[in-house]
């Protein structure tokens, strides 16, 4: 069986490790992790990097960066999402 390359990015490999789609954080856990954000610093060098590279005009190292921002804000979701799961109050008759 071949794995195509799309299910090594780093979003895949991210998503197969967090398991957003299961809530099985503690309580503490899962409000600590929504506290976590990125800080405004960090999203204006992103929004700038995104904003070069759709005037394409992003170097080598700036692609790299770009990525790195993405990788980090895609996992960071992942954990919410997990942590929202992990605090929603099962259905009734689950």
């Amino acid at each position: 069986m071949s794995i195509s390359p799309n299910m090594n990015s780093a979003t895949a490999i991210w998503q197969r490790a967090i398991a957003p789609g299961r809530g099985t954080f503690a309580a503490a856990a899962a409000r600590a992790l929504l506290d976590l954000h990125v800080s405004a610093r960090d999203l204006d060098r992103a929004d700038a990097l995104a904003a070069k590279a759709a005037a394409g005009r992003l170097t080598p190292g700036e692609v790299r960066e770009l990525e790195a921002y993405r990788s980090v804000g895609t996992a960071l979701e992942f954990l919410k999402s997990k942590a929202r799961r992990s605090l929603r109050k099962p259905a009734a008759g689950r």
